[in-house]
């Protein structure tokens, strides 16, 4: 990246204030010399990046480290990497222009569009994020919790408080949370359990979720001047996703389905006690209603001195009936049990009901004081969107072990003896004789295989827990590699099985189904496959009427695995493609098309910002309705905090509201223009990156030898392994170590390769900045392209490919890839017309200018540590080294992964 003036780099003064208290704890805990070179190092690498000292002319200090003292100048850098972000975050460099639901309305108004369109949009809506378990998280959860910790000290700090509520000195306190940061190991000893991802995430539901979505309907009814419908809530596929996972099973299910429980239940219990203290409305001097004082007379609460409360006694019987279902659920009473016996609530319905005779109550005195309720308000909302399931769970599977499950049933059953060799047409017509009757397939006297047997107790587990936990519990089922209409079917014969799927009664009758089957369409080749099978599903009587029952199917799309198959540009656009010639087909049948976007952390696994991602979605393919997955560490960086959380989701709120109904007032001859223009250059990019990936064997061997991919293997970051298979090809890596590693080694390759040689043989300038300049698909685009490029470092990644053993081999195909770098920034800047990258996205540009110096030092050390290793030297100091920079890089990058 071209060398930047010093002064056009704002120093963000929280970051100045936090450095410098991390540099009084290395130096009282680490010691001075340590102190006096870690400052060495960190002077020396901001001059020289900012152009202020000649690169050859200063040594970096890095050779005089001994290898504690590198462990330590590691640990340094990565916490001042993660204050960074903390106070970034703190300043809004996240947040961005329009982002809000209140200006997202105020915009429509000005295009004509009123509150009224809004809030009928909203009655039909579902927003939501998806939290996933993707290995990509690589800090451990006790780091994290007290970055959030001195996050909270400097909200205090900012309201001028000079101590926290116990008496400690605020800057005192923060100073004590960074020492503890200090002397906190940042690695993992252990490989993560699904038990632990269950752990971390819910923690983030409990901690964030649940306090901030009730604050934030509140916070948009004043906006909209009504009570809103339920149309923003959290999922999850911890515990439900299966693919490559061999350690998700039935009791893994069971176990995060419960430990859910526990969470959302231990948060009512704790809210309803506190409602207890506060509600102390005496019968002597307000007039309560009957039902109120009904409640409180069912409640059990017979003690003399609550007697004229009829509030609080009604509370205690609720408490009571809380405590209940947490046994009922949960296995045990809670922390804090009732003294009173009480019946459990079959339902959050009731909770829900019980709880409204209190608001309800609240609001018919005085003159409007307790209108809203309050708390009482806010923990109804909570009830309704969180139920006793917490976040409703995804499960997933992939279509290759349903086909030999199914397979294996059918023969078993005497059905058919070889279902795999039947072509699609005659396994559609079996499948579909199968789901027109609800005769069981499964007999309890077949000896069947451990892979059948697993997923039927699993598909068993989901049934018990529809029973136990309500509908909502589970109502999807990802299939991945959905590449048929045999595939959906397959998943509704499993569900049969257990009773979940229904056939009709009658022949104009639907089938019923509470969990929904929904095809996942990953590759460039799935993508453009996926109108024709949907098609043919909704040509299917049954199905569509199925569809139909419920309002809307859903179909997912896979950014990670068409970006590694395919490349950015052509993943990107195959996406935009799909998704648009999806929108016609779903019309036709009047059924709602519910896009599942599986978006990743980093650009090259469909990440950057969601709002200006779901703004650029074709017009038609949102509708008020999408779900998007936040994986790894996306998670910790966008819903670590309350504040942040709440503008992250606030975020994505406007989009939908603004790509939903925003007028289109594009010219349709300009729109058609531009995507045959993206057509063109989709093909060139794709066989660009097609030719440099999948061309030679050889380039696995320059992968796996150019970047730590087997370093990053022993990370202990997920429960899934980095491989689908033991093959070294690259189509059986998983995208997530594809994209990290390329991110470690400065290269960013699956955020940027082939799009510059395809711009560039286009050749258009003209037309190639109007599309930049008025189509919202093609700024997003170039956009999250630019910040991979800026994030990028050739110079650094040109040490890497040293590490290549065969030096032709290295040098032939990193001169390619820095070749297509810099066509791509070179191009870049002339489309958008800036004199250096972000030169237009000050905040963005001044976030990664600061960053960079911390990052390349820790680059230096890994690559020196690397070599050190693969010589073959066993001092486990090394290894620790290698792990630590990984963790450091990666915080420093923030969206690696």
């Amino acid at each position: 990246m071209t060398n930047i003036p010093a002064l056009t780099v704002r120093q963000n003064p929280d970051i100045k204030y936090l450095g410098k208290l991390l540099g009084d704890v290395i130096r009282a805990y680490g010691g001075e010399e340590l102190y006096k070179r870690t400052e060495y190092i960190r002077s020396t690498s901001v001059d020289r990046h900012r152009g202020l000292a000649d690169l050859e002319a200063i040594d970096p200090g890095l050779d005089a480290l001994t290898l504690d003292e590198t462990t330590a100048f590691v640990r340094g850098f990565m916490l001042f990497s993660l204050l960074a972000n903390l106070a970034e975050d703190r300043q809004g460099v996240a947040a961005e222009e329009g982002a809000s639901v209140e200006e997202a309305v105020a915009k429509l108004a000005d295009e004509g569009v009123d509150k009224d369109a809004v809030l009928a949009l909203l009655d039909k809506a579902l927003i939501a994020p998806v939290l996933t378990a993707h290995p990509t998280e690589v800090r451990r959860k006790s780091m994290i919790d007290h970055k959030a910790r001195i996050a909270e000290l400097l909200l205090m700090k900012d309201s001028g408080d000079q101590a926290t509520p116990e008496g400690d000195i605020l800057d005192d306190a923060i100073m004590r949370q960074i020492a503890l940061l200090w002397q906190t190991r940042p690695l993992r000893r252990e490989r993560l359990f699904v038990t632990d991802e269950v752990q971390i995430s819910q923690s983030y539901m409990k901690d964030v979720f649940l306090p901030v979505l009730p604050r934030l309907y509140a916070k948009w009814e004043r906006v909209l001047g009504a009570r809103l419908p339920n149309f923003l809530k959290l999922n999850s596929w911890i515990g439900g996703d299966r693919d490559g996972n061999p350690f998700v099973d039935a009791d893994a299910m069971r176990e995060a389905l419960s430990r859910a429980a526990e969470t959302v239940i231990g948060y009512y219990l704790m809210r309803v006690h506190a409602m207890g203290a506060e509600l102390s409305i005496s019968t002597e001097l307000s007039e309560v209603p009957a039902e109120v004082i009904a409640l409180a007379d069912a409640s059990g609460d017979d003690a003399l001195s609550r007697k004229d409360e009829p509030y609080r006694r009604a509370l205690s019987g609720i408490y009571a009936r809380l405590s209940a279902t947490h046994l009922k659920l949960c296995g045990h009473v809670p922390g804090r049990p009732s003294s009173i016996q009480a019946q459990a609530y079959d339902n959050p319905q009731q909770l829900r009901e019980e709880l409204a005779i209190l608001a309800h109550g609240l609001r018919s005195g005085g003159s409007g004081v307790f209108a809203t309720s309050g708390a009482l308000g806010r923990l109804i909302r909570t009830v309704e969107l969180f139920g006793f399931h917490l976040a409703t769970l995804d499960m997933r599977q992939n279509s290759r072990i349903h086909e030999r499950v199914v397979a294996e049933l059918l023969k078993e059953a005497g059905v058919e003896a070889d279902y795999l060799a039947l072509d699609e047409a005659a396994r559609v017509k079996l499948l579909r004789a199968e789901l027109a009757n609800n005769r069981p397939l499964v007999s309890p006297w077949a000896d069947y295989s451990e892979e059948t047997a697993k997923e039927l107790s699993i598909i068993r587990a989901a049934a018990e827990a529809h029973q136990k936990y309500g509908p909502d519990v589970i109502t999807n089922y990802n299939i991945s590699n959905g590449e048929s209409v045999s595939d959906i079917l397959e998943v509704y014969v499993l569900l049969m099985e257990t009773g979940l799927y229904r056939a009709p009664k009658d022949e104009d009758g639907a089938p019923h189904c509470p969990v929904m089957a929904v095809p996942l369409f990953e590759t460039v080749a799935d993508l453009e496959n996926a109108p024709e099978v949907m098609t043919e599903f909704f040509a299917i009587p049954e199905m569509q009427q199925l569809a139909k029952s419920r309002g809307h199917q859903e179909v997912m799309i896979g950014y990670s695995d068409s970006n590694k198959d395919g490349g950015y540009l052509t993943s990107t656009w195959s996406l935009f493609k799909a998704s648009n010639a999806l929108t016609p087909i779903f019309a036709q049948t009047a059924i709602k098309m519910q896009l599942f976007h599986g978006r990743g952390g980093a650009v090259g696994r469909g990440g950057g910002s969601a709002f200006g991602a779901i703004k650029a979605q074709p017009k038609g393919t949102v509708a008020g309705r999408i779900r998007i997955t936040e994986q790894g560490e996306v998670i910790a960086a966008k819903y670590g905090t309350r504040d942040v959380a709440e503008a992250n989701l606030e975020a994505m709120t406007s989009a939908v509201l603004l790509n939903s109904l925003e007028p289109d007032n594009n010219d349709q001859k300009v729109q058609a223009s531009f995507a045959s223009a993206m057509d063109s250059i989709s093909q060139v990019a794709f066989a660009e990156y097609r030719d440099l990936v999948y061309g030679n064997d050889s380039f696995r061997t320059f992968f796996r030898q150019m970047t730590p991919l087997t370093e990053i293997a022993k990370l202990k970051i997920g429960s899934r392994p980095a491989s689908r298979t033991k093959s070294d090809k690259i189509e059986d890596l998983r995208a997530i170590p594809w994209v990290f590693s390329w991110a470690q080694a400065r290269v960013m390759l699956p955020g940027w390769y082939g799009v510059g040689q395809a711009l560039t043989a286009d050749g258009d300038m003209a037309k190639l900045q109007d599309m930049a300049a008025s189509w919202p698909f093609f700024q997003a685009t170039l956009s999250n392209m630019e910040m991979v490029l800026a994030k990028s470092d050739m110079g650094i990644a040109a040490r890497y490919a040293e590490l290549v053993e065969d030096p032709d081999i290295g040098q032939a195909y990193f001169n390619r890839i820095r070749s297509g770098w810099d066509q791509t920034r070179d191009i870049l800047l002339e489309i958008t017309d800036q004199p250096h990258l972000l030169a237009k996205s000050p905040a963005l540009f001044n976030s990664i200018e600061l960053r960079l110096p911390y990052i390349e030092p820790l680059n230096h050390l890994q690559i020196e540590l690397i070599k050190r290793l693969r010589a073959g030297e066993d001092d486990p100091r090394i290894g620790e080294g290698i792990q630590l920079s990984l963790n450091a890089i990666a915080t420093a990058l923030r969206n690696s992964g």
